[in-house]
This record gives structure tokens, sequence and C-alpha cells, in this order.
């Protein structure tokens, strides 16, 4: 029987019951909802769990001396001096987030907005990895040897993220948690949103309205989404929810064949759609 050390397996298993049905989850959210399902605030908690149930030595219920994984860094990490990690603590943007870098003694943490923060641990020193999912950085250093951005690595696509200053970051934070406040949707969101389910389902998106990171994304998921969103039917209403905690406009996108989803899905200032994901519907 599986306990809460099996978290990983619990999520893996998640994903891909939701895939089966056309509905994407990232390894971070589904991480996050296993950790919920087990009564804790998010997944370092269950995380750090975890690791204390491992060096304590205690035996899970489905035999002997059985461990879970315990990750992809183990016996790579380096030594990175703390004045190297200095340089690359701050702020990042990630599309209209902030990704925060600090250091902890001699190891970084990155936290996007509206989540936890997350553990790396050094694989060379400009190359850090996530001991629990499947995320990484690598920092691009500028001619004084301090990074003009990072870019973050995640199910095999690259999101580029600039450097940004305090003050560009606050007021990014503040934007989001207005919009938040007032339920105000992005103007052009919805209908970007139309759009993109519409083409999606008839396998012919039109990626020169996404950013590269989203048609990179697109292009290996299509065949899976097409056949999903053509099941459902073309769209009978959408409804907007909210905000999200990157400033994503959440939206319930609802079908002629009943079925419905909840869709993720931000803009650039030109129009172009940053990001967009899908979720389990109502």
């Amino acid at each position: 029987m599986r306990d809460f050390r099996d978290a990983k397996a619990m999520a893996q298993t998640l994903r891909e019951a939701l895939n089966s049905r056309s509905v994407s989850l990232g390894v971070g959210e589904s991480l996050e909802l296993i950790a919920k399902l087990f009564g804790l605030p998010d997944w370092n908690v269950l995380a750090a769990r975890i690791r204390t149930a491992e060096q304590g030595g205690h035996e899970r219920s489905g035999g002997p001396g059985a461990k879970v994984d315990a990750g992809v860094t183990n016996g790579k990490e380096v030594h990175v001096p703390s004045d190297i990690l200095d340089r690359y603590v701050g702020n990042y943007q990630f599309h209209n987030a902030v990704f925060t870098v600090t250091r902890d003694g001699g190891q970084l943490s990155g936290r996007l907005s509206g989540q936890g923060a997350v553990p790396y641990l050094a694989v060379d020193e400009t190359e850090f990895t996530a001991d629990d999912i499947e995320v990484k950085l690598r920092f691009i250093l500028g001619p004084d040897s301090r990074p003009t951005a990072v870019v973050l690595r995640q199910h095999g696509n690259d999101h580029t993220m600039p450097r940004i200053d305090a003050a560009a970051a606050h007021e990014l934070q503040r934007a989001i948690e207005d919009r938040m406040s007032s339920r105000s949707a992005s103007p052009g969101t919805e209908a970007a949103l139309r759009r993109l389910v519409a083409s999606l389902a008839s396998g012919q998106p039109n990626y020169a309205e996404m950013s590269a990171g989203l048609a990179e994304a697109t292009r290996k998921q299509l065949p899976r989404l097409q056949r999903g969103l053509a099941d459902m039917g073309p769209i009978a209403s959408i409804e907007f929810l909210g905000v999200g905690a990157q400033g994503q406009d959440v939206y319930s996108v609802w079908h002629q064949g009943g079925a419905a989803s909840h869709w993720h899905i931000a803009l650039e200032a030109d129009g172009t759609i940053a990001s967009a994901f899908v979720t389990p519907g109502p």
C-alpha cells in the first residue's frame, strides 16, 4: 500500500491518468496536488517529511528497507563559493510573474510568484537542479560575470527569464495582486483562448501567435491535444474564473459535447500568447 513516501509515484500516476484524457498537468503541479491530498500546505513540506523518514531509516508497509528515489542530483552536487552564489540572488521575470532566487548557506532556492520556495543543488558553477522536481536552472552571465538572465528548463522546454531590479519585481507582483483582488481579465485573453482552442482542435495551431516556448511545447503535445479537443466538440461557452498566482487569466471552457476544462492563459504586451495550459475542469 502506498504512503506519503510514494508521493512521486502517485504524482506520476495522476499525470498519466490526466494525460490519457488530454489534460496536461506539470510535474510541479501534480506534486503540489499530492501534498494537499495528504493535508500539507505544499510539496516542500511533504518533501521534507520524506527526507526525514529516509534519514530516520523508517520502513514502509510495502517491504523492509524500501526507499523513495533520492532525486536526480544524488551524488552529483558540487560546491560553489558563496560569493558566486550571491551574484545569482535576485529577481527574474517569468512572463508576468516574478521568479526570486535566494541563498541559504551554500544552497540556492527559487520561488515563483504564488508558490513555495524550491531548493536547487549545483551541478556546476552556472547550472543547478531541483532535488525533488524535474526542473533545472542555468544562469546566463554578462561580461562582469553577473547573470543577465536565468533559463528554467522543465518538461523539456526552456524558459528564459531576464533579470529585473527590485522595483520592477515589486510592480509585477503588485499588478498580479491587484488583478486577483479585482478579478479583472486582461484585455484580449478570452478571444485569444477561443482562437487557440479552435486551432488546436483542428490540428492547425497558429504558432506565430505564440511565444517561442509555448510554440515548442505545443508542437510536442499537438497530437494528444487535438484528439482530446476534437472529441469534446466546438466551444459552447467560456466563463472567466479569476486570476492565477502567476498572473494568468483562468477560464472554464465548456464544449458542445458537455465536457469542460480549465485554461490558464497570459498574453505579452503585443498580444502574443505568452503561456497557456489546461487543467481538469469542473
